[in-house]
């Protein structure tokens, strides 16, 4: 199944770097706006994955009505836009072994793509500032086209832009959208265990295996690859 594999498309946030402090900073401050009580980290962690739409929806789903939380979205949206990108990156680290597994798929002459459900203007300022851009010949946000993951079009734009069959693009991420999103397009596709996956165990997701890091992603890969 691996021992084709050209390219890589890498999800960002619980795949590369745990930015759910981040989101925690943003959304209490937010919250703290609308005379709402704070939330914790844990909660946070199960919201987050599915776009900053669907996060403030279900962050106000808590404590509001659907009206309630309906007639409020747009200047909670707002709101939170506003303290995330003063806090972009501050809060958040690198997991494990990423670096090195993303040198280990350049050394092995694989082309790499970031697809993230963050916004395209919260996602480059952010892997800019923890050095992953540098990696990357594309990197595409959950604004970027007009639909996101766990749809199939931005992995599939991915394979477009690469020149090549789907079957050639490996997908890895932490979360049910990400393996959803490569069993549509045609992607093989790799979980990681320690991410978000909206508070779900990760082996319940239909992944093609799952691997503890991106480094060890690389050395399946390559293993593979010599065989």
């Amino acid at each position: 199944m691996f021992s084709s594999i050209q390219a890589v498309i890498i999800d960002l946030d619980g795949t590369m770097l745990d930015t759910a402090p981040d989101f925690l900073v943003a959304i209490n401050h937010m919250r703290a706006e609308f005379k709402l009580k704070p939330l914790t980290l844990e909660q946070i962690k199960r919201m987050v994955g599915k776009g900053s739409e669907h996060l403030i929806r279900q962050v106000l789903a808590i404590d509001l009505a659907t009206h309630e939380a309906g007639q409020l979205f747009n200047a909670a949206m707002d709101a939170y836009q506003r303290h995330y990108l003063t806090i972009n990156g501050k809060h958040c680290s690198l997991y494990p072994e990423v670096k090195e597994g993303l040198q280990a798929f350049r050394k092995m002459g694989l082309r790499l793509a970031c697809v993230t459900n963050k916004p395209l203007a919260f996602a480059v300022p952010l892997m800019q500032k923890t050095g992953l851009s540098s990696y990357f010949e594309l990197i595409y946000g959950g604004d970027s086209f007009p639909k996101k993951k766990p749809d199939p079009l931005p992995l599939l734009h991915v394979c477009q832009e690469f020149s090549l069959p789907p079957q050639h693009v490996l997908a890895i991420g932490d979360s049910s959208n990400d393996a959803v999103a490569a069993r549509a397009a045609g992607c093989p596709v790799l979980s990681v265990p320690y991410g978000y996956n909206h508070g779900e165990p990760v082996q319940n997701i239909e992944s093609d295996g799952i691997v503890g890091s991106l480094l060890e992603a690389a050395k399946l890969l390559n293993a593979e690859i010599q065989h």
